[in-house]
Parts: structure tokens; C-alpha cells; sequence
């Protein structure tokens, strides 16, 4: 422990060493605003930005490049919440209560609650990472095809809380979401499948992020514009030192989900391919199913943007772990970060912390660091980002318009996905006009290609014999948890409906 102490000691003072501060500072700085630009995110940041870290020192680049992936986590939440655009894959979930709270006039408090709940996700996972950092690579190994399939059960699960008491709309929600992430090409046979009207275009399938746009962005902007006739404005917010201090004051409010959304997307993020969108969406169903007050997740819960801001930061710090101790990406950024450093002739894996220590520990001194420079900025920049919500929807429906237009055609570069992104965007306002959970179908699309690549690996592997799922030990666990989420809710109500009867006779 004193070694690691020691270590951790000396991987600060280099982190504080002028240009690696530097490097921190200007990588935070431009992550936020990256991860709060529509359809770009951390992967999209990182790459543009990896020739220009060629100027520094290896140490110092990746330092740079890492303090981007925070930065870019934080910032996804800005446009969520103040505009109803995920900024990236990693932030849908932030849009579900985050959205809700700024129209009602809580944007500062939504957005300090992102930032304190990513502060304090992103240093919970560092801790992890510092003290567990080698038997924790060493379990995440251990999670086969059987485990990672029973892993998104455990996820699946989670909708039935998300679906609330209708129970057949969250269903056919999630068919949708399953049909979706199935248009492509059969990952085992190659075959094509569900390629509608015969286009070729749909071969690729359908990026998540021009489904997420389409149904938060271009979706929620006719529902409002139908509601309101374009006369909404959102409820000016005055920033005042008493209403940063009550905002505060509701850390309390949501800090044991913020605690769980860190634990579970740190692990998440362990798992090689996994990365910080299914921990987000996993901590926000999580947090909605044990919560007490769960019917109020959707409409404008503060704990509904804290655990989804709290798992994707606690998750891009847990998809460094794999990388670092067994070469492994456990994320797309990551996996940039990868050729990064292979680039500058470091070799990650397990005798990385041996060969090159200080290289190790400075960037784990940076990660600490890191999280209170993107926190202070994040904070500081609210009445910035607050005077976004004071303009009139007439003038903001055309931007955030522009935005969704821009943020998918800059992300895949084809005019179909342009396209696809509006006809989804009226898809989720019929959803949404006829009472359909759209949360469902988003995480289905999510964990569609991972359930099914799980699925049928772990039956490949076992010749077709279903009981391989239960007779490795930390699949039968996760499918019990699974099993126990999905049977909670409808334990919940026979108790409600029991005591019903005896609250009437009394």
C-alpha cells in the first residue's frame, strides 16, 4: 500500500509539472465543449485531435488526450440538458430527466448535478483503478461470451422499471429497438437481413447516434412546437450564490445512485467492447428500478441525470484499465489511445507499470487532477450554458434543427443517415403522441448487437447447449439479479394491492 502510495505521490507532482498541467487544463477545456457539440463525442475529438499532440512529449500527449476523454464525458451532458440533443452516444440517458428539468426551470441545478456526479463517478473509479488496477483486469477476463450475455440480461431487465406500469408498451418499445439493431449484415453468416426496400444503404445498419438525434432531437422539437404553437420559452434561470448553494445542498438528495451509477459503470468499462453508453444506460435503469420514487424518473428527476453522467465518467476511467494492463480497448476511444501510444513506441499490457512507471503513474496523477479542473469548469460555465434556454423555442427549434442536421451528417458522411435521422425523429414524436416508453427502444439498440454477438458465441461454443449459461458461476449470478429485476415491480404491486384493502377497512 505505501509503494502504491508512493507511486500515486509521485504520478501527481508530474501531473502538476507546468505543461502536463497545461496539457490537462486545454484537454478538459476542449472535451467539454466537443462531448456538448451534437453528433461529435470523445472518439470524434480524440482522433482529430491526435497530429497535434506530435508537438509534445509522449507523457504529456496522452495526458492531453486522456484529459479530452473527460472532458468530452462532462460535456456530452450541456446539450442534453439544455437543448434535448445527446452530444453523444453517452449521454442519451442524461436527456431522459436532464430535458424535463430545464423546461421546468432547474437547468442550473440538472447541470450541477452532471457535474458533481461525473466529479465524483470519475474519482470513485479512479480510486478503483489505482488501488485494484491488476486483479481487476485479471476478473474482467474471466467474462466470457456466457457472462457478458447474462450482463445484458441484467440490463434488459432494467425496462421493465423503465416501462413503468404498461408493461406491453415497453415490450413492443424494446421489439422495435431489437429490430433496429438487427438491419445489417448476420454476424455469423454474413448474410444481409432486414435490408428494407431492398437499400443498399442499409447494409451498414443504423448508427445509434442518428437513432438517438433523431427521436430526442428532431422528435422532442415537433412535440414541443405541436404543444406549444412555438410560443414556449424556457424559464429564465437567475444564477445567484443562494441557488448554487441550495444546489449543493441537494448533493444528499441523489449521492447513494451517484455512488451505485459509479461502481456499475467502472465495471462496465472494465469489460473489453462494453464502453460508457450501456454503463450509462444500465446505471439509469438501475436507479429507476430501486428507486422509491420511480414513477417520477422521466420527468425531471435529479437522480436520472446523476447515475447515467455518474456510470459513462466511472466507465471511460474503467475502459483504461484493460487497455493499460493487457493492451485490450475497452472503448473506441480507447482503442485511439491505443494506436497513440503505440505510435510513440509505448507498448501497453502487463509489463507497461513496470517498464514505464512514470509514464503509469503520471497519467493516473492526471486523472485525479483532471477531474477537479473539468468540474471547476463545468460548474463556472453554467450561466453560460443557462443563456441557451433564454432564447424563444422560435429562434432555438432552427438551431437545434441545424444541429441535428449537421451533428449525423458529420458523423457518418452520407446523406441517408440525414435522412434516416428525420423519418426516426417523426417515428419517436408518434411514440411520444401515443404514449410509448422511448427509452426501451433506445437501450435496445444499444445492447441489440452485444446481446445477440453474446448470445450466439456462447451457443457456438457449447455446440447449442442452453445450460452453459447456468453452469458458469458468474453467469447463473447475473442471471438471477436478472430474474429478481424483472420479478421486483410486479412483487411491489401484490404488496400494494394487498395493502390496499386493509388501508380501506381501517
Amino acid at each position: 500500500m505505501d509503494t502504491i502510495l508512493s507511486l500515486l505521490g509521485a504520478g501527481l507532482l508530474q501531473a502538476f509539472e507546468p505543461l502536463n498541467f497545461a496539457m490537462i487544463f486545454l484537454g478538459c477545456l476542449a472535451g467539454l465543449f466537443i462531448g456538448a457539440m451534437p453528433g461529435l463525442g470523445s472518439v470524434n475529438g480524440v482522433a482529430i485531435l491526435l497530429p497535434v499532440t506530435f508537438l509534445v512529449p509522449p507523457t504529456a500527449a496522452i495526458i492531453f488526450l486522456a484529459a479530452l476523454y473527460y472532458g468530452a464525458m462532462y460535456g456530452g451532458a450541456v446539450s442534453s440538458i439544455t437543448l434535448g440533443i445527446p452530444g453523444s452516444s453517452t449521454a442519451v440517458a442524461t436527456v431522459f430527466d436532464g430535458r424535463p428539468m430545464a423546461q421546468s426551470g432547474r437547468a442550473d441545478q440538472a447541470l450541477m448535478a452532471a457535474a458533481i456526479a461525473s466529479f465524483i463517478g470519475g474519482t470513485i473509479s479512479v480510486i478503483l483503478f489505482t488501488g485494484f488496477a491488476p486483479p481487476l483486469a485479471a476478473f474482467a477476463l474471466k467474462f466470457g461470451p456466457q457472462e457478458e450475455f447474462a450482463l445484458m440480461l441484467v440490463a434488459f431487465a432494467t425496462f421493465i422499471g423503465l416501462g413503468g406500469d404498461d408493461i406491453p408498451k415497453t415490450i413492443f418499445s424494446i421489439l422495435i429497438g431489437l429490430v433496429l439493431a438487427a438491419v445489417g449484415f448476420d454476424i455469423i453468416s454474413g448474410n444481409p437481413r432486414l435490408i428494407f426496400f431492398d437499400m443498399v444503404e442499409f447494409q451498414r445498419g443504423i448508427e445509434f447516434l442518428v437513432l438517438a438525434i433523431g427521436i430526442y432531437g428532431i422528435g422532442e422539437m415537433i412535440w414541443t412546437l405541436e404543444h406549444t404553437k412555438g410560443a414556449v420559452q424556457m424559464h429564465k434561470v437567475q444564477i445567484t450564490l443562494k441557488r448554487v448553494w441550495d444546489n449543493f445542498k441537494q448533493i444528499k438528495e441523489y449521492l447513494p445512485t451517484t455512488a451505485m451509477g459509479s461502481v456499475v459503470g467502472f465495471f462496465v468499462g472494465t469489460l473489453p467492447a462494453a464502453g460508457a453508453t450501456p454503463a450509462s444506460l444500465m446505471s439509469y435503469g438501475l436507479a429507476k428500478s430501486f428507486s422509491k420514487d420511480g414513477d417520477s424518473f422521466g420527468k425531471g428527476n435529479v437522480a436520472g441525470v446523476a447515475a447515467p453522467e455518474a456510470g459513462n465518467n466511472a466507465a471511460s476511467t474503467g475502459s483504461m484499465l484493460p487497455m493499460l494492463t493487457l493492451g485490450i480497448p475497452g472503448s473506441p476511444t480507447t482503442a485511439i489511445l491505443l494506436g497513440g501510444m503505440i505510435i510513440w513506441g509505448l507498448r501497453p499490457g502487463p509489463l507497461l507499470f513496470s517498464e514505464s512507471p512514470d509514464f503509469v503513474w503520471g497519467l493516473i496523477g492526471s486523472m485525479y487532477v483532471a477531474n477537479f479542473v473539468t468540474v471547476a469548469l463545468n460548474i463556472a460555465l453554467i450561466p453560460v450554458f443557462i443563456r441557451v434556454l433564454a432564447m424563444p423555442f422560435t429562434i432555438l427549434a432552427p438551431i437545434i434543427f441545424v444541429l441535428c442536421v449537421v451533428g449525423v451528417f458529420a458523423t457518418t458522411d452520407r446523406m441517408f443517415d440525414t435522412w434516416l435521422m428525420l423519418l426516426l425523429g417523426c417515428m419517436g414524436y408518434l411514440m411520444r403522441k401515443l404514449n410509448y416508453p422511448v427509452a426501451p427502444a433506445v437501450l435496445a439498440i444499444v445492447l441489440g448487437p452485444l446481446t445477440e454477438r453474446s448470445l450466439r458465441q456462447s451457443l457456438i461454443s457449447s455446440q447449442g447447449d442452453p445450460m452453459t449459461f447456468i453452469e458458469r458461476p458468474i453467469s447463473l449470478v447475473c442471471i438471477l439479479i436478472a430474474v429478481a429485476l424483472v420479478s421486483y415491480p410486479f412483487v411491489q404491486k401484490m404488496i400494494r394491492k394487498r395493502k390496499e384493502p386493509a388501508e380501506a377497512a381501517e
